[in-house]
């Protein structure tokens, strides 16, 4: 048995679905376990970029099961919609597994999101609304009890009776509590997805006692990762985080088979750091330095909107390595700081006359820090690079004070664009047989 948690170390946008991709060839199944069509992946192959909202970018191989965990929240509509896709783009879906225990994404949800963005009193202008796919809303009816699963998307019944209940008293909510005017008819929301369900019924099923069945007979399972250790509602910045836990326990929780079954964990991180929203940053790098490196990295989102960029933090990082177990990491956009005379290492924080060398969980103070940094000596072009020993000294030596600092061994680097232009080495290989 060999499986492989792949973990976003940062504030997402690491380049998780990179990797995932380099290593899926080896494997038997890629589950995703967390977070909806709010995070997604994506992978250019051969010139053709494919976007995945819901579904692990493990598909792109035949044989390779995708496997949607109990942990997602789901649209319906827009998951039947990613797949007719992806199968126009000639994937193929039928391997697709979904959790019959996965919470369904409603159309109330989505109303709720917008409304509870609006209302906040705290919203500064300019603040990005965020994605509004109605996440946070669904996780917040999991939680409360009162949520709705795929499970019941196939009991006409029980969905019905849940569908009237809680839209009798989120019209109230949304009229009286927001003063919205846009209100759902139960009757309308029924009707749609009980025929979603139809659709969606071939793919249905108990992910858990799958997973757990292939681990037992040697498969080789990956656990993609979605967003990030940072933004985790216990461990990240909080309350600037997601709605589902994106770090190694999540990974157990959102799929269904014990932490035991998870023999080895992966990191993702960039050699620099981004974050998108709002939130505490303690090495974001501002004016004309920050826009280069931005367009250096193309660190933009699907949507348009940029990217905040700062220099490496090796304290949050160090902290990702500890929270997660991490027994290897992953370096992605060595490129983008190419030809650059010196590159920063955060090595620590200020605040005060403090030095600070441990995450800290109070975001209001972190916001307060100031980073402490090294100074490296920077390298030119590296994307000719086919192997790690092939890279300038100078190179080597900024991944190797990585390691020093964060207590885990880089396994992986992207050493330029294109699926070619990452290698492997090591016990990641020996992981999967590679």
């Amino acid at each position: 048995m060999s499986s492989i948690a792949i973990i976003g170390t940062q504030w997402g946008d690491e380049g998780k679905a990179k990797i995932v991709d380099l290593l899926a060839g080896s494997a038997d199944a890629v589950v995703r376990t967390s977070g909806g069509n709010n995070a997604g992946h994506s992978v250019v192959v051969a010139g053709t970029k494919y976007r995945f909202r819901s579904i692990p970018c493990g598909i792109l191989y035949p044989h390779v099961l995708g496997i949607l965990g109990n942990g997602t929240a789901l649209n319906p509509p827009e998951l039947l919609e990613e797949i007719n896709f992806l199968r126009d783009k000639g994937l193929y879906v039928d391997n697709i597994r979904i959790s019959s225990r996965a919470h369904l994404v409603m159309p109330y949800h989505l109303i709720l999101d917008g409304l509870m963005d609006e209302a906040r009193e705290d919203r500064e202008e300019g603040d990005p609304a965020g994605a509004r796919k109605g996440i946070r809303p669904c996780y917040m009816d999991k939680v409360e009890g009162i949520g709705i699963r795929m499970c019941d998307l196939l009991d006409p019944d029980t969905f019905t009776k849940k569908v009237r209940s809680n839209v009798a008293v989120k019209n109230r909510i949304i009229t009286r509590i927001y003063g919205g005017v846009q209100q759902v008819d139960a009757e309308e929301i029924i009707e749609k997805y009980l025929e979603y369900g139809k659709q969606l019924q071939p793919y249905i099923m108990d992910t858990g006692k799958l997973l757990d069945d292939m681990l037992k007979e040697g498969k080789r399972v990956i656990f993609e990762g979605a967003q990030a250790t940072m933004l985790d509602p216990d461990y990240g910045t909080y309350p600037y985080v997601t709605s589902s836990h994106p770090t190694i326990g999540g990974v157990a929780c959102g799929c269904g088979v014990g932490l035991g079954s998870i023999t080895h964990t992966l990191g993702v991180m960039k050699a620099y750091t981004t974050r998108t929203g709002r939130g505490p940053f303690p090495t974001e790098i501002f004016g004309p330095e920050g826009s280069e490196l931005r367009e250096r990295g193309d660190e933009y989102e699907p949507n348009g909107n940029f990217r905040r960029i700062g220099w490496f933090d090796a304290v949050a990082a160090r902290y990702a390595v500890r929270v997660n177990g991490l027994e290897g990491l992953a370096l992605t956009k060595m490129n983008a700081l190419r030809d650059i005379k010196e590159v920063k290492i955060c090595v620590g924080y200020r605040h005060g006359d403090d030095l600070i060398q441990v995450f800290p969980a109070n975001s209001e103070w972190l916001s307060e820090c100031e980073p402490v940094y090294e100074t490296l000596p920077g390298w030119g072009q590296i994307e000719g690079c086919n192997a790690y020993e092939e890279l300038p000294q100078a190179a080597k030596d900024f991944v190797e004070r990585i390691e020093e600092l964060t207590g885990a061994k880089v396994m992986v680097l992207e050493m330029g664009s294109g699926r070619n232009k990452i290698v492997s080495w090591g016990p990641v290989n020996e992981w999967l047989n590679i």
